[in-house]
């Protein structure tokens, strides 16, 4: 079945909004648009439920009620129970908290792999145990094409290793890794695994469960809602690691790891990206489904339809030989974030493509450490990046060729 593309347009807002026509946004990877779904429970909640919450009053029970639903109706989404499910206020604080966690629990000498393909906001935290005593061991892409070996990650597990950290998808590489098979290398030697889902989850909620890593993190302000960091912890690694919220918080799973609390309207208007990927799910689809298996179904059509898309762009770019692309050529194996390297600075050409309505950044995309691994100079050179989603159109892949002709 093919995705209904005008009837996810017709979800979104900001492709009605007057001052958006004749732009296409292809730097979905900082952030995406958000869903009516989402903005009309943030001003519902705004206007008729900013109370403090879990209070006897209507406007406080229906808040709260409101803000659990959201916990519960994701969760399903994600394949887990619902206090599995934390909402923090960023995907980076959110690894931040985790590793002062980790850095209480684990001993000097122990170990940690993290990669050199993440986003700062996945490795930067993990490293910084390195001040405590913990091995820190970096697993590092092949040079030329950015892709993590699995194999490489074995010559580095041992008996030492109690955590390993990496990206379901780099936002600059775009190949999707293997997470389950990189999961299961990891609990053989004993290690949990934390996976920076941010990059991937635009293109589809990942069945955390089926997937089996201890801990999973994205950013809802990616996946067509509010600034949070949604964050699945597993409940035998979230009970074991030392509570870093308020001591009377202690036993509940989903309080343990966000000291400062939740944001209650952003978390409530959460609820609306669950919305969607129901109203989604109804639309193409007749059979009933629980929350999981409608995430699956509307996974698989924003997956089709992406791929479709990003088939195009790649060979669009792959004949041009001032255009390096990160990451594997196949449209099947990574997500419709491209990111290139270019003969000259990408940040100029960026501000060239906006003159033609293609919205799009050039830079470093916090992944400085992925960059410099591959020969590029983040600072001086940077790539250009071209990310979209399911929602982007067919015309809008054409105006972004077209424009790529003029200025490439």
């Amino acid at each position: 079945m093919a995705l209904d593309i005008d009837f996810v347009r017709s979800q979104f807002p900001a492709f009605s909004d007057p001052a958006l026509q004749g732009q296409a946004f292809f730097e979905n990877a900082g952030g995406s648009y958000t869903c009516g779904a989402v903005i009309d429970r943030l001003t519902r909640f705004y206007t008729s439920r900013k109370v403090q919450p879990y209070s006897a009053y209507e406007a406080s029970r229906l808040g709260g009620e409101e803000m659990d639903e959201a916990r519960v109706r994701m969760a399903a989404i994600l394949g887990v129970e619902g206090d599995e499910l934390s909402f923090g206020p960023s995907t980076t604080q959110n690894v931040y908290v985790l590793s002062q966690a980790f850095g209480q629990m684990l001993k000097a000498g122990e170990a940690i792999i993290v990669t050199n393909q993440d986003h700062e906001a996945n490795t930067g935290p993990w490293r910084r145990l390195a001040e405590r005593g913990i091995e820190v061991r970096e697993w590092q892409i092949d040079p030329e094409t950015g892709i993590l070996d699995p194999q490489d990650l074995e010559g580095l597990l041992d008996e030492k290793v109690r955590l390993v950290c990496f990206p379901h998808c780099s936002n600059v590489v775009g190949h999707i890794n293997p997470v389950t098979e990189i999961t299961a290398l990891a609990h053989a030697a004993g290690a949990f695994v934390c996976v920076d889902g941010v990059s991937y989850a635009p293109h589809g909620f990942a069945d955390v469960g089926a997937l089996g890593p201890d801990i999973y993190l994205f950013s809802s302000y990616k996946t067509y809602g509010p600034h949070q960091g949604l964050m699945v912890i597993r409940r035998s690694l979230g009970e074991l690691l030392p509570n870093q919220g308020h001591f009377f918080n202690g036993d509940k799973l989903y309080k343990r790891f966000t000291p400062a609390g939740e944001d209650h309207a952003q978390q409530a208007a959460c609820a609306g990206m669950a919305d969607y990927i129901d109203a989604l799910y109804d639309h193409h689809f007749a059979a009933p489904a629980t929350g999981a298996a409608k995430g699956h179904a509307v996974h698989d059509l924003m997956r089709d339809h992406e791929t479709g898309l990003l088939t195009q762009v790649l060979s669009a770019l792959g004949g041009r030989n001032s255009v390096r692309v990160l990451g594997p050529m196949e449209a099947g194996v990574r997500a419709p974030t491209v990111a290139m390297a270019l003969n000259r600075p990408a940040a100029p050409v960026a501000a060239e493509l906006a003159k033609h309505g293609i919205m799009t950044g050039g830079g470093d995309f916090y992944a400085m450490r992925a960059l410099d691994a591959m020969g590029i100079d983040p600072v001086k050179e940077g790539v250009l990046r071209l990310s979209f989603t399911h929602y982007t159109s067919q015309a809008e892949i054409d105006q972004l060729l077209e424009a790529l002709d003029h200025i490439l």
